[in-house]
Protein backbone atom coordinates (compact mmCIF):
# COMPACT_ATOMS: atom_id res chain seq x y z
CA UNK A 1 0.00 0.00 0.00
CA UNK A 2 1.12 3.84 -0.98
CA UNK A 3 2.73 5.23 2.20
CA UNK A 4 0.06 8.02 2.33
CA UNK A 5 -2.93 5.96 1.98
CA UNK A 6 -3.37 4.11 5.44
CA UNK A 7 -6.35 5.39 7.81
CA UNK A 8 -6.08 3.93 10.80
CA UNK A 9 -9.15 2.99 13.20
CA UNK A 10 -8.10 5.07 14.83
CA UNK A 11 -8.11 7.99 12.75
CA UNK A 12 -11.38 7.42 12.28
CA UNK A 13 -12.20 7.37 15.68
CA UNK A 14 -10.73 10.02 17.56
CA UNK A 15 -11.06 10.98 21.63
CA UNK A 16 -12.32 15.05 21.39
CA UNK A 17 -14.08 17.82 22.83
CA UNK A 18 -17.45 18.95 21.42
CA UNK A 19 -18.73 20.76 19.18
CA UNK A 20 -17.34 19.91 16.20
CA UNK A 21 -14.76 17.82 14.95
CA UNK A 22 -13.57 20.13 11.98
CA UNK A 23 -14.32 23.25 14.14
CA UNK A 24 -13.17 22.64 17.40
CA UNK A 25 -11.01 18.89 17.02
CA UNK A 26 -9.12 20.04 14.14
CA UNK A 27 -8.24 23.71 14.83
CA UNK A 28 -6.81 22.87 18.45
CA UNK A 29 -4.87 19.89 16.77
CA UNK A 30 -3.50 22.74 14.41
CA UNK A 31 -2.49 25.09 17.03
CA UNK A 32 -0.72 22.53 18.95
CA UNK A 33 0.94 21.36 15.17
CA UNK A 34 1.94 25.34 15.32
CA UNK A 35 3.69 25.33 19.30
CA UNK A 36 5.60 21.69 18.42
CA UNK A 37 8.53 22.88 16.63
CA UNK A 38 9.09 26.20 18.79
CA UNK A 39 9.00 23.69 21.69
CA UNK A 40 11.23 21.19 20.60
CA UNK A 41 13.72 23.74 19.57
CA UNK A 42 13.63 25.53 22.80
CA UNK A 43 12.95 28.59 20.87
CA UNK A 44 9.05 29.40 22.06
CA UNK A 45 10.95 32.26 24.37
CA UNK A 46 11.43 33.84 20.52
CA UNK A 47 7.91 34.31 20.48
CA UNK A 48 6.66 37.91 21.37
CA UNK A 49 2.69 37.70 20.06
CA UNK A 50 0.44 35.86 17.79
CA UNK A 51 -2.51 36.54 16.20
CA UNK A 52 -4.95 33.57 14.68
CA UNK A 53 -6.71 34.49 11.66
CA UNK A 54 -9.83 31.96 10.77
CA UNK A 55 -11.22 31.72 7.37
CA UNK A 56 -14.24 30.57 5.58
CA UNK A 57 -16.90 28.39 7.70
CA UNK A 58 -14.36 28.68 10.70
CA UNK A 59 -15.01 32.34 10.38
CA UNK A 60 -18.85 32.06 10.26
CA UNK A 61 -19.66 29.14 12.37
CA UNK A 62 -16.68 29.30 14.61
CA UNK A 63 -17.79 31.12 18.01
CA UNK A 64 -20.53 28.70 17.64
CA UNK A 65 -18.87 25.80 17.45
CA UNK A 66 -15.93 26.99 19.73
CA UNK A 67 -13.12 27.66 17.13
CA UNK A 68 -11.86 30.34 19.25
CA UNK A 69 -11.94 27.99 22.01
CA UNK A 70 -10.43 25.45 20.64
CA UNK A 71 -7.10 27.12 19.47
CA UNK A 72 -6.63 28.79 23.41
CA UNK A 73 -6.18 25.54 24.51
CA UNK A 74 -4.30 24.37 21.61
CA UNK A 75 -1.76 27.58 22.04
CA UNK A 76 -2.05 27.03 26.11
CA UNK A 77 -0.84 23.23 25.08
CA UNK A 78 -3.81 21.48 27.03
CA UNK A 79 -5.28 18.70 24.93
CA UNK A 80 -8.70 17.31 24.21
CA UNK A 81 -7.54 13.78 25.44
CA UNK A 82 -6.64 14.61 29.05
CA UNK A 83 -8.45 18.36 29.44
CA UNK A 84 -11.25 18.72 32.77
CA UNK A 85 -13.82 19.98 30.27
CA UNK A 86 -15.50 21.66 32.56
CA UNK A 87 -12.32 23.81 32.76
CA UNK A 88 -12.66 25.12 29.20
CA UNK A 89 -14.66 27.85 29.85
CA UNK A 90 -13.21 29.58 32.95
CA UNK A 91 -9.61 29.27 30.85
CA UNK A 92 -10.85 31.12 27.73
CA UNK A 93 -12.58 33.86 30.78
CA UNK A 94 -9.14 34.03 32.13
CA UNK A 95 -7.65 34.29 28.90
CA UNK A 96 -9.73 37.20 28.19
CA UNK A 97 -10.11 39.09 31.70
CA UNK A 98 -5.79 39.17 31.77
CA UNK A 99 -4.91 39.65 27.92
CA UNK A 100 -2.61 37.06 28.29
CA UNK A 101 -1.67 33.92 26.93
CA UNK A 102 0.77 31.14 28.78
CA UNK A 103 1.95 29.55 25.19
CA UNK A 104 2.54 25.90 25.80
CA UNK A 105 2.48 26.35 29.44
CA UNK A 106 5.68 27.75 29.11
CA UNK A 107 5.76 31.42 27.99
CA UNK A 108 3.38 34.03 28.94
CA UNK A 109 2.77 36.38 25.93
CA UNK A 110 0.41 39.29 25.84
CA UNK A 111 -3.23 38.25 24.28
CA UNK A 112 -6.22 40.40 23.30
CA UNK A 113 -9.07 38.02 22.43
CA UNK A 114 -11.07 41.15 20.68
CA UNK A 115 -8.41 41.49 18.60
CA UNK A 116 -5.56 38.55 18.33
CA UNK A 117 -8.33 36.21 16.85
CA UNK A 118 -10.01 37.46 13.66
CA UNK A 119 -12.72 35.67 11.98
CA UNK A 120 -12.41 36.76 8.28
CA UNK A 121 -15.85 35.77 7.00
CA UNK A 122 -15.85 36.94 3.58
CA UNK A 123 -12.06 35.61 2.72
CA UNK A 124 -11.09 32.02 2.06
CA UNK A 125 -8.04 30.12 1.42
CA UNK A 126 -7.86 28.21 -1.93
CA UNK A 127 -7.49 24.43 -0.58
CA UNK A 128 -10.08 23.75 2.16
CA UNK A 129 -12.80 25.89 3.57
CA UNK A 130 -12.19 25.10 6.58
CA UNK A 131 -8.60 27.18 7.03
CA UNK A 132 -7.08 28.98 9.44
CA UNK A 133 -3.66 30.86 9.87
CA UNK A 134 -1.20 31.59 13.00
CA UNK A 135 0.61 34.87 12.62
CA UNK A 136 3.98 34.35 14.94
CA UNK A 137 5.82 37.64 15.79
CA UNK A 138 9.26 36.97 16.96
CA UNK A 139 11.54 39.53 17.57
CA UNK A 140 12.50 41.05 14.67
CA UNK A 141 10.42 39.11 12.18
CA UNK A 142 6.99 37.46 11.73
CA UNK A 143 5.99 33.86 10.33
CA UNK A 144 2.49 32.37 8.79
CA UNK A 145 1.72 28.89 9.30
CA UNK A 146 -1.25 27.64 7.51
CA UNK A 147 -3.27 25.17 8.08
CA UNK A 148 -6.82 23.81 7.01
CA UNK A 149 -9.20 21.10 9.50
CA UNK A 150 -10.55 19.12 6.71
CA UNK A 151 -13.27 17.30 9.07
CA UNK A 152 -13.15 13.99 11.43
CA UNK A 153 -10.13 16.12 13.15
CA UNK A 154 -7.81 15.59 10.51
CA UNK A 155 -5.67 18.39 9.71
CA UNK A 156 -3.13 19.47 6.92
CA UNK A 157 -0.56 22.04 7.07
CA UNK A 158 0.03 24.57 4.27
CA UNK A 159 3.58 23.05 4.16
CA UNK A 160 3.35 19.71 3.88
CA UNK A 161 0.75 20.34 1.26
CA UNK A 162 3.35 21.81 -1.12
CA UNK A 163 5.54 18.97 -0.37
CA UNK A 164 2.74 16.47 -1.39
CA UNK A 165 1.35 18.07 -3.99
CA UNK A 166 4.61 18.08 -5.76
CA UNK A 167 4.38 13.94 -5.44
CA UNK A 168 0.32 14.37 -6.83
CA UNK A 169 -1.19 12.66 -3.84
CA UNK A 170 -4.82 13.41 -3.18
CA UNK A 171 -4.80 12.01 0.41
CA UNK A 172 -5.01 13.89 3.49
CA UNK A 173 -1.65 14.30 4.96
CA UNK A 174 -1.23 13.03 8.57
CA UNK A 175 -2.13 9.70 7.88
CA UNK A 176 -0.16 6.92 9.12
CA UNK A 177 3.14 6.09 6.39
CA UNK A 178 3.16 2.43 6.42
CA UNK A 179 2.48 -0.69 3.92
CA UNK A 180 -0.72 -3.10 5.28
CA UNK A 181 -1.37 -6.31 3.81
CA UNK A 182 -4.62 -5.32 2.41
CA UNK A 183 -4.70 -2.16 -0.23
CA UNK A 184 -8.11 -0.56 -0.39
CA UNK A 185 -9.60 2.96 -1.48
CA UNK A 186 -12.57 1.42 -2.92
CA UNK A 187 -15.52 -0.74 -2.17
CA UNK A 188 -14.77 -2.78 -5.45
CA UNK A 189 -10.68 -3.07 -4.24
CA UNK A 190 -11.70 -3.91 -0.26
CA UNK A 191 -14.53 -6.71 -1.83
CA UNK A 192 -11.33 -8.31 -3.67
CA UNK A 193 -9.63 -8.91 -0.53
CA UNK A 194 -12.93 -10.16 1.53
CA UNK A 195 -13.37 -12.78 -1.62
CA UNK A 196 -9.72 -13.17 -1.99
CA UNK A 197 -9.49 -14.34 1.88
CA UNK A 198 -12.49 -15.18 2.79
CA UNK A 199 -12.38 -12.74 5.84
CA UNK A 200 -14.73 -10.80 6.96
CA UNK A 201 -14.60 -6.66 6.78
CA UNK A 202 -13.58 -6.09 10.29
CA UNK A 203 -11.20 -8.87 9.82
CA UNK A 204 -9.01 -7.23 7.08
CA UNK A 205 -9.25 -3.83 8.65
CA UNK A 206 -8.35 -5.98 11.94
CA UNK A 207 -4.93 -7.47 9.91
CA UNK A 208 -3.98 -4.09 8.65
CA UNK A 209 -4.21 -2.57 12.20
CA UNK A 210 -1.93 -5.65 13.45
CA UNK A 211 0.97 -3.98 11.29
CA UNK A 212 1.08 -1.20 13.82
CA UNK A 213 -0.39 -2.62 16.98
CA UNK A 214 -0.29 -5.95 18.31
CA UNK A 215 -3.56 -7.61 18.74
CA UNK A 216 -3.36 -7.06 22.46
CA UNK A 217 -2.82 -3.38 22.13
CA UNK A 218 -5.48 -3.58 19.39
CA UNK A 219 -8.13 -4.52 21.43
CA UNK A 220 -7.11 -2.53 24.31
CA UNK A 221 -7.31 0.54 22.19
CA UNK A 222 -10.87 -0.16 20.73
CA UNK A 223 -12.16 -1.11 24.23
CA UNK A 224 -10.89 2.56 25.44
CA UNK A 225 -12.68 4.05 22.53
CA UNK A 226 -15.72 2.15 23.18
CA UNK A 227 -15.76 2.88 27.04
CA UNK A 228 -14.98 6.88 25.84
CA UNK A 229 -18.51 6.42 23.85
CA UNK A 230 -20.44 4.72 26.22
CA UNK A 231 -19.73 7.20 29.02
CA UNK A 232 -20.65 9.46 26.87
CA UNK A 233 -24.16 7.63 26.30
CA UNK A 234 -24.64 7.60 30.19
CA UNK A 235 -23.67 11.28 30.88
CA UNK A 236 -26.11 12.04 28.46
CA UNK A 237 -28.98 10.11 29.70
CA UNK A 238 -28.06 11.82 33.07
CA UNK A 239 -27.69 15.23 32.36
CA UNK A 240 -30.33 17.88 32.49
CA UNK A 241 -30.79 21.59 31.58
CA UNK A 242 -30.18 24.18 28.74
CA UNK A 243 -27.18 23.39 25.91
CA UNK A 244 -25.09 26.61 26.14
CA UNK A 245 -24.66 29.06 23.23
CA UNK A 246 -28.10 30.79 23.59
CA UNK A 247 -30.88 29.06 21.35
CA UNK A 248 -32.33 28.28 24.99
CA UNK A 249 -32.14 24.04 23.37
CA UNK A 250 -33.57 21.73 26.24
CA UNK A 251 -31.39 19.19 27.17
CA UNK A 252 -34.12 15.51 26.39
CA UNK A 253 -31.91 12.45 26.94
CA UNK A 254 -32.33 13.15 30.62
CA UNK A 255 -36.09 13.25 30.53
CA UNK A 256 -36.58 10.36 28.49
CA UNK A 257 -34.60 7.80 29.89
CA UNK A 258 -36.28 8.94 33.30
CA UNK A 259 -39.45 8.66 31.95
CA UNK A 260 -38.76 4.85 30.01
CA UNK A 261 -36.83 3.61 33.03
CA UNK A 262 -39.98 4.31 34.80
CA UNK A 263 -38.61 5.77 37.99
CA UNK A 264 -36.29 2.84 38.42
CA UNK A 265 -33.09 3.21 40.00
CA UNK A 266 -29.91 1.95 40.00
CA UNK A 267 -26.13 2.38 40.98
CA UNK A 268 -23.97 2.65 38.02
CA UNK A 269 -24.12 1.80 33.89
CA UNK A 270 -24.16 -1.56 34.03
CA UNK A 271 -27.44 -2.34 36.31
CA UNK A 272 -28.98 1.08 34.20
CA UNK A 273 -27.90 -1.29 30.59
CA UNK A 274 -29.72 -4.34 32.64
CA UNK A 275 -32.87 -2.52 33.18
CA UNK A 276 -32.82 -1.27 29.95
CA UNK A 277 -32.60 -4.54 28.53
CA UNK A 278 -35.33 -5.56 31.03
CA UNK A 279 -37.95 -3.21 29.63
CA UNK A 280 -38.83 -5.87 26.02
CA UNK A 281 -38.47 -5.82 22.42
CA UNK A 282 -41.63 -4.05 21.99
CA UNK A 283 -40.44 -1.61 18.96
CA UNK A 284 -41.71 1.56 20.11
CA UNK A 285 -39.58 1.22 23.52
CA UNK A 286 -36.30 0.20 21.11
CA UNK A 287 -37.28 3.21 18.84
CA UNK A 288 -37.18 5.41 21.73
CA UNK A 289 -34.26 4.21 23.28
CA UNK A 290 -31.99 4.64 20.41
CA UNK A 291 -33.53 7.88 19.94
CA UNK A 292 -32.55 8.86 23.23
CA UNK A 293 -28.74 7.38 22.85
CA UNK A 294 -28.19 9.34 19.89
CA UNK A 295 -29.58 12.30 21.55
CA UNK A 296 -27.40 11.82 24.17
CA UNK A 297 -24.18 11.86 22.73
CA UNK A 298 -25.22 14.77 20.82
CA UNK A 299 -26.16 16.96 24.09
CA UNK A 300 -23.07 15.87 25.45
CA UNK A 301 -20.73 17.43 22.27
CA UNK A 302 -23.43 20.45 22.20
CA UNK A 303 -21.81 21.35 25.89
CA UNK A 304 -18.34 21.18 25.11
CA UNK A 305 -18.45 17.55 26.86
CA UNK A 306 -15.99 14.85 25.57
CA UNK A 307 -16.92 12.04 22.43
CA UNK A 308 -15.79 10.11 20.02
CA UNK A 309 -15.43 11.32 16.58
CA UNK A 310 -17.49 9.20 14.81
CA UNK A 311 -16.40 10.37 12.05
CA UNK A 312 -17.46 13.47 13.08
CA UNK A 313 -18.32 15.25 16.30
CA UNK A 314 -21.32 16.13 14.70
CA UNK A 315 -22.58 13.23 13.98
CA UNK A 316 -20.90 11.16 16.79
CA UNK A 317 -24.39 10.35 17.97
CA UNK A 318 -25.17 7.70 15.58
CA UNK A 319 -22.36 5.37 15.73
CA UNK A 320 -22.57 4.55 19.65
CA UNK A 321 -26.47 4.71 19.46
CA UNK A 322 -26.70 1.57 16.80
CA UNK A 323 -24.16 -0.47 18.66
CA UNK A 324 -26.17 0.15 22.09
CA UNK A 325 -28.91 -1.22 20.42
CA UNK A 326 -26.94 -4.24 19.06
CA UNK A 327 -25.80 -4.89 22.89
CA UNK A 328 -28.60 -4.61 24.58
CA UNK A 329 -31.18 -5.80 21.60
CA UNK A 330 -29.42 -7.81 19.64
CA UNK A 331 -27.76 -10.11 22.26
CA UNK A 332 -24.49 -8.46 21.29
CA UNK A 333 -22.98 -7.65 24.50
CA UNK A 334 -19.66 -8.97 24.07
CA UNK A 335 -16.00 -7.70 23.83
CA UNK A 336 -15.46 -9.22 20.36
CA UNK A 337 -18.83 -8.19 18.78
CA UNK A 338 -17.96 -4.42 20.02
CA UNK A 339 -14.50 -4.70 18.21
CA UNK A 340 -16.09 -5.99 15.24
CA UNK A 341 -18.35 -3.23 14.70
CA UNK A 342 -15.94 -0.69 15.25
CA UNK A 343 -13.75 -2.04 12.87
CA UNK A 344 -16.32 -2.46 10.34
CA UNK A 345 -17.41 1.06 10.91
CA UNK A 346 -13.73 2.21 10.51
CA UNK A 347 -13.74 0.41 6.59
CA UNK A 348 -16.60 2.30 5.53
CA UNK A 349 -15.57 5.96 6.78
CA UNK A 350 -12.38 5.10 5.24
CA UNK A 351 -13.75 4.67 1.90
CA UNK A 352 -15.59 7.84 2.46
CA UNK A 353 -12.78 9.69 3.26
CA UNK A 354 -11.06 8.32 -0.08
CA UNK A 355 -13.67 8.93 -2.31
CA UNK A 356 -15.43 11.95 -1.44
CA UNK A 357 -15.48 13.47 2.11
CA UNK A 358 -16.44 13.81 5.47
CA UNK A 359 -16.06 17.42 6.11
CA UNK A 360 -19.35 19.49 5.89
CA UNK A 361 -17.59 22.75 4.88
CA UNK A 362 -16.98 20.61 1.99
CA UNK A 363 -20.39 17.90 1.34
CA UNK A 364 -23.26 19.40 3.56
CA UNK A 365 -24.48 17.17 6.52
CA UNK A 366 -24.55 14.10 4.15
CA UNK A 367 -20.92 13.94 4.78
CA UNK A 368 -21.32 13.66 8.52
CA UNK A 369 -24.23 12.25 9.39
CA UNK A 370 -25.03 10.56 5.82
CA UNK A 371 -21.50 8.63 6.31
CA UNK A 372 -21.98 8.15 9.68
CA UNK A 373 -25.33 6.24 9.56
CA UNK A 374 -23.60 4.17 6.69
CA UNK A 375 -20.91 3.19 8.56
CA UNK A 376 -22.93 2.14 11.46
CA UNK A 377 -25.35 0.22 9.04
CA UNK A 378 -22.38 -1.94 7.42
CA UNK A 379 -21.36 -2.97 10.96
CA UNK A 380 -24.16 -3.86 12.44
CA UNK A 381 -25.44 -5.94 9.19
CA UNK A 382 -21.87 -7.87 9.94
CA UNK A 383 -22.71 -8.52 13.88
CA UNK A 384 -26.34 -10.10 12.81
CA UNK A 385 -24.81 -12.67 10.35
CA UNK A 386 -24.52 -10.38 7.02
CA UNK A 387 -21.97 -11.37 4.58
CA UNK A 388 -19.22 -9.11 3.04
CA UNK A 389 -21.68 -7.76 0.20
CA UNK A 390 -24.73 -7.48 2.36
CA UNK A 391 -22.92 -5.11 5.07
CA UNK A 392 -21.51 -3.03 1.76
CA UNK A 393 -25.10 -3.09 0.75
CA UNK A 394 -26.39 -1.52 3.85
CA UNK A 395 -23.79 1.08 3.73
CA UNK A 396 -25.12 1.85 0.27
CA UNK A 397 -28.66 1.92 1.23
CA UNK A 398 -27.87 3.96 4.59
CA UNK A 399 -25.77 6.98 2.06
CA UNK A 400 -28.36 6.69 -0.70
CA UNK A 401 -31.15 7.98 1.16
CA UNK A 402 -28.82 10.67 2.96
CA UNK A 403 -27.62 12.21 -0.11
CA UNK A 404 -28.13 16.29 -0.66
CA UNK A 405 -28.33 16.82 2.99
CA UNK A 406 -27.29 19.84 3.83
CA UNK A 407 -25.38 21.56 7.06
CA UNK A 408 -27.23 24.19 7.94
CA UNK A 409 -26.55 25.04 11.93
CA UNK A 410 -28.93 27.78 13.44
CA UNK A 411 -26.94 30.26 15.64
CA UNK A 412 -24.15 28.34 13.94
CA UNK A 413 -24.55 25.53 16.70
CA UNK A 414 -24.10 22.07 16.52
CA UNK A 415 -27.83 22.17 17.69
CA UNK A 416 -30.84 22.52 15.90
CA UNK A 417 -30.82 20.46 13.56
CA UNK A 418 -28.02 18.66 14.05
CA UNK A 419 -28.55 16.50 17.47
CA UNK A 420 -32.08 15.13 16.18
CA UNK A 421 -30.67 13.95 12.93
CA UNK A 422 -28.24 11.52 14.69
CA UNK A 423 -31.08 9.80 15.86
CA UNK A 424 -32.63 9.93 12.53
CA UNK A 425 -29.31 8.74 10.89
CA UNK A 426 -29.07 5.88 13.75
CA UNK A 427 -32.57 4.52 12.48
CA UNK A 428 -31.60 4.80 8.89
CA UNK A 429 -28.64 3.05 9.67
CA UNK A 430 -30.87 0.22 11.60
CA UNK A 431 -33.57 -0.19 8.77
CA UNK A 432 -30.53 -0.19 6.05
CA UNK A 433 -29.36 -3.04 7.78
CA UNK A 434 -32.61 -4.97 8.19
CA UNK A 435 -33.24 -4.52 4.38
CA UNK A 436 -29.66 -5.47 3.69
CA UNK A 437 -30.03 -8.65 5.32
CA UNK A 438 -32.98 -9.55 3.67
CA UNK A 439 -31.63 -8.72 0.12
CA UNK A 440 -29.29 -10.42 -2.42
CA UNK A 441 -26.56 -7.82 -3.24
CA UNK A 442 -25.56 -9.93 -6.44
CA UNK A 443 -28.83 -8.13 -8.16
CA UNK A 444 -28.40 -4.30 -6.63
CA UNK A 445 -28.28 -2.17 -8.89
CA UNK A 446 -26.46 0.40 -7.17
CA UNK A 447 -23.06 0.21 -5.68
CA UNK A 448 -21.67 1.54 -2.74
CA UNK A 449 -18.58 2.97 -4.97
CA UNK A 450 -21.50 4.94 -7.18
CA UNK A 451 -23.16 6.03 -4.13
CA UNK A 452 -20.06 7.66 -2.82
CA UNK A 453 -19.28 8.80 -6.18
CA UNK A 454 -22.50 10.07 -6.35
CA UNK A 455 -22.29 12.10 -2.98
CA UNK A 456 -19.07 13.86 -3.89
CA UNK A 457 -20.77 14.95 -7.24
CA UNK A 458 -23.82 16.50 -5.14
CA UNK A 459 -21.45 18.06 -3.13
CA UNK A 460 -19.51 20.22 -5.54
CA UNK A 461 -22.65 20.85 -6.93
CA UNK A 462 -24.23 22.02 -3.83
CA UNK A 463 -24.86 25.77 -3.03
CA UNK A 464 -21.81 26.66 -0.52
CA UNK A 465 -24.60 28.58 1.92
CA UNK A 466 -25.57 24.69 2.26
CA UNK A 467 -21.93 23.67 3.36
CA UNK A 468 -21.78 25.12 7.27
CA UNK A 469 -21.74 28.43 6.99
CA UNK A 470 -25.06 29.67 8.95
CA UNK A 471 -25.50 30.88 5.70
CA UNK A 472 -29.01 28.78 4.39
CA UNK A 473 -31.46 26.67 5.17
CA UNK A 474 -33.00 26.44 8.52
CA UNK A 475 -30.45 28.88 9.59
CA UNK A 476 -32.11 31.77 8.40
CA UNK A 477 -35.33 31.19 9.53
CA UNK A 478 -34.43 31.86 13.11
CA UNK A 479 -33.70 35.33 13.36
CA UNK A 480 -30.86 35.27 16.07
CA UNK A 481 -27.41 36.09 16.17
CA UNK A 482 -24.10 34.20 15.91
CA UNK A 483 -23.78 32.55 19.50
CA UNK A 484 -20.63 33.29 21.08
CA UNK A 485 -18.32 30.51 23.36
Amino acid sequence: MNAEKFISVFEMFKVAVGPSSSHTLGPWRAAQMCMEPFIANGTIDEIQAIQVLLYGSLAKTGKGHGTDMAVLMGLLGEDPITIDTKLLIPKVNAIKSTKELLIGGKKLIPFNYEQDILFLKDKLLPHHPNALQFVIHLAEKAKTFTYYSIGGGFVESEADLFEYEKLNSKHALNLIQIDVPFNFTTTAELLHWCIKTGLPISEIVKENEKTLLSEIELDTQLASIWNVMQDCVFNGCHTEGILPGGLQVRRRAFDLNKQLLKGATYENIEQWKDLIKKGGTDFKYILDWVSCFALAVNEENASFGRVVTAPTNGAAGVIPAVLFYAILFCDKNNPDAIRRFLLTASAVGTLFKYGATISAAMGGCQAEIGVSSAMAAAALTELLGGNQKQSLMAAEIAMEHHLGLTCDPVGGLVQIPCIERNTMGAIKAITAAQLALQSKPDFALVSLDKVINTMWNTALDMSVKYKETADGGLAIQIPIALAEC
